[in-house]
């Protein structure tokens, strides 16, 4: 555990995701930041004890968003604790089962490494309608922490906020930034510091994406904890952020480069058209040439021992990978209502496989 500053320190579970534990300035009296990935609560509740006392609890959940890395342990820390749980409420559609977030775009320039593990993350949503509260209008006090601001930045989630506070220019920043290379899955692996952009195949609005940017970087940081990444303090947090916010890499291609997924306080309300994604077919080329490789060396060991049998060739597997990275957006378009026109109708999802793994009930 990392102490980002006074009475503010960073849990990171599944070697690259954080979340924090944040003192209200009342003693014994804190709030979490976020949940991690599906499967770490009783990490999180063990950290807790050792944090604080035995059999400790917040005083409330505050989720930044509502990704699966940031609520997948919510109901069940809740639960345990009994306590709301808090976010925006352009995120509450996405955390009661109405809507899905827009599909995630593996296409984008410089997307990295996470771009190719996001094509098997499956669309996510959550049915938090009995626990999940709305916290007050940003640029105010979140509740139980009267020292700290609420800040609006979307554009990598409709509802996502970071927080600030004056007094130590402390700032978690959720995933409006990163402060490791998000473009390299051992990048964040191995925690190196760095002031990045954060999430590039899940960013669904890119203007929106710099522009929080930008209202992040004025405000002068001197401690960031961000959703992913190591604590960055002192002049390196500032002058990490400003540099991001003056030279913001906006990517040249991608499937919301040019226009953005559109969402309001129901869901997502348009996506535009997904460009052709080339990689499963490369691979799949890839994979054919393997297996004919295999097949010829098979052919020519074979040979002159005996007479071969004609028998009908048949396609290698790896034929069949190509359907696979599909799929997923194949089922959205197909099931969550996406018009040719890119018009969303419907209100959330109606395929059920949505929910598995952990997301959602």
């Amino acid at each position: 555990m990392k102490q980002v500053a006074p009475g503010v320190h960073q849990l990171t579970i599944q070697r690259f995701v954080n979340l924090y534990f944040v003192e209200t300035g009342r003693s014994g009296e804190w709030v979490l930041v976020d949940t991690g990935l599906p499967g770490a609560a009783k990490d999180v509740i063990a950290a807790a004890d050792k944090l604080f006392y035995p059999g400790t609890h917040p005083e409330a959940i505050i989720l930044t968003h509502g990704h699966m890395d940031h609520a997948g342990n919510a109901r069940e820390l809740a639960e345990h604790w009994k306590v709301p749980v808090l976010a925006h409420a352009l995120e509450m559609p996405f955390l009661t089962g109405k809507a899905v977030y827009p599909p995630a775009d593996p296409t984008v320039d410089g997307g990295g490494s996470l771009a190719f593990v996001a094509r098997f993350f499956p669309p996510q949503s959550f049915q938090l309608s009995d626990i999940v509260q709305v916290l007050p209008a940003p640029d105010t006090d979140p509740p139980f922490l009267p020292d700290w601001q609420l800040i609006h930045v979307p554009g990598h989630a409709p509802g996502q906020v970071a927080l600030f506070r004056e007094k130590d220019r402390t700032l978690l920043g959720a995933d409006a930034f990163a402060t490791a290379n998000h473009e390299s899955v051992p990048a964040l692996l191995l925690q190196r510091p760095r002031i990045s952009v954060a999430g590039a195949p899940f960013n669904y609005n890119w203007e929106q994406v710099r522009a929080s940017v930008q209202t992040l970087a004025a405000l002068r940081p001197q401690a960031i904890g961000c959703g992913h990444g190591p604590v960055i303090q002192g002049a390196e947090a500032e002058q990490g952020l400003t540099a991001l916010a003056e030279n913001f890499p906006m990517p040249t291609h991608g499937r919301y480069v040019l226009e953005p997924a559109r969402t309001d306080e129901t869901g997502v309300q348009y996506v535009p058209s997904a460009p052709i994604d080339t990689l499963p077919s490369k691979l799949a080329m890839i994979g054919a040439g393997v297996g004919l490789a295999v097949t010829a060396v098979a052919l020519l060991s074979a040979g002159g021992k005996k007479k071969k049998k004609k028998a009908g060739r048949r396609a290698p597997a790896s034929y069949g990978y190509a359907g696979s990275f599909d799929s997923q957006y194949d089922d959205y378009e197909n099931n969550y209502g996406v018009q040719p026109d890119g018009t969303v109708v419907g209100p959330g999802p109606s395929h059920p496989g949505w929910r598995k793994g952990g997301v959602g009930d």
